[in-house]
């Protein structure tokens, strides 16, 4: 099955570069390329340029990734997001999970770890690489190693919560989706804050992401 791909990007020359990496492989074509998320409302706007994948840039005019992650987020729930950019900030990378970027990749990586990102995004439904999922835990004061959830005892109803955290829901819908009273739901939340020494939602969403944890929204 050819999954279809959209570029979002306001160099030409790396939009081309990236179309031509994506293009080389059967799973993937590449519909079109646009400069900023304007451009990308405007032909998505006809049903037959709804891709499956949009790689987004953040730094673009009129319209940047931020503004277009969070317009597809609510306008085209099922079209993943993979951020492809050359900033690797803490702020830019939260900012970006929370407009509902499904992955995240700098520019200057190998062209076969953008396949394996793509490759992740369909499978999965996610990609973040170790540096990303490591500056997120920092910057909540959780340094993640590798098997960090075999050496916490999570329970199921736990594991359950952590699926929400990833989601929209407040913390009121968790409750009611978990047939539970909100303040089971905080004490989860609080359990889980001492037991993974986090400190916010994005911390608990990151760390379900990484352990298998996810729901889809």
């Amino acid at each position: 099955m050819t999954h279809n791909i959209v570029i979002v990007d306001d160099h030409i020359l790396i939009a081309k570069a990236i179309a031509s990496i994506v293009n080389e492989h059967l799973n993937y074509q590449v519909l079109y390329e646009v400069s900023n998320g304007k451009m990308l409302m405007e032909k998505m706007a006809n049903a037959k340029n709804i891709p499956d994948i949009v790689l987004l840039d953040i730094s673009m005019p009129i319209m940047n990734g931020f503004e277009t992650a969070a317009w597809l987020k609510l306008t085209h729930p099922d079209v993943l997001i993979l951020t492809l950019s050359m900033q690797d900030d803490d702020d830019s990378l939260i900012k970006m999970i929370k407009a509902g970027a499904k992955g995240y990749l700098l520019k200057n990586v190998e062209p076969n770890e953008l396949i394996q990102a793509l490759d992740a995004l369909i499978t999965k439904g996610y990609y973040f690489p170790d540096w990303a999922a490591t500056k997120v835990f920092n910057n909540v004061g959780f340094a993640i190693e590798k098997g960090d959830d075999q050496k916490v005892k999570i329970s199921d109803r736990e594991k359950e919560f952590l699926s929400f955290v990833c989601t929209e829901y407040t913390y009121k819908e968790i409750a009611e989706k978990m047939y539970c009273s909100p303040r089971t739901v905080e004490g989860y939340r609080d359990a889980l804050f001492d037991k993974l020494n986090l400190k916010s939602r994005v911390g608990l969403a990151m760390y379900a992401i990484k352990n298998g944890y996810y729901r889809e929204g």
